[in-house]
């Protein structure tokens, strides 16, 4: 299967297309929450970056033309993959951190599949100072909760009857210096 990746918003996801059978990683931009507060560090104290939990929040599972779907196929289908995180406070040193995951597979102008992945964290962060708080949050928390999002999208693709979405891994770093390039150009 043709595989491609992107990361765009939610609501308006853009087209990469690309021949290998590998999903080629093109971070887009990733959505990053505006006020993200904790409190002020500790002197002397070295920064703690803790996960106190991770869950599946939501996972969709579309296979609208079954069982012609699943028939062998004269083209491989073209899968388009977008990237989205997100981030909001619990509480003064915790916030939950939203992985998305949107999968869809057409040939020929028909979905084959689509699948749509909600994979979130809770972590505690102490200690950080202003300046690296949103890239912990915005970088390491994603990147952590991102190897569980992947089996599961996996996971769901094979038990629909195709086989497994694997996909590469995914340069939060990118994604996050980009988001931050499209603030200020929308400030500017």
């Amino acid at each position: 299967m043709a595989k491609t990746l992107k990361t765009a918003p939610r609501k308006a996801p853009a087209k990469i297309s690309a021949a290998a059978k590998v999903p080629k990683v093109k971070p887009q931009a990733a959505t990053a929450a505006a006020t993200l507060t904790a409190p002020e560090p500790t002197p002397g104290q070295q920064p703690s970056l803790k996960i106190i939990g991770q869950y599946l929040k939501d996972l969709s599972f579309e296979n609208p033309n079954a069982p012609l779907s699943l028939a062998p196929q004269q083209e491989q289908p073209d899968i388009n993959i977008s990237v989205n995180v997100n981030a909001r406070n619990l509480g003064p040193s915790d916030f939950e951190v939203e992985l998305h995951l949107d999968a869809k597979a057409n040939s020929e102008g028909k979905v084959i599949f689509a699948a749509d992945l909600l994979y979130c964290g809770m972590f505690r962060l102490e200690n950080f100072p202003a300046n690296l708080l949103h890239p912990a949050i915005l970088i390491e928390c994603p990147r952590m909760l991102f190897p569980f999002a992947r089996q599961i999208l996996a996971d769901a693709t094979r038990n629909g009857g195709f086989p497994p979405l694997m996909l590469d891994p995914i340069d939060f770093t990118v994604m996050y210096q980009r988001r931050l390039q499209q603030q200020a150009t929308a400030q500017a």
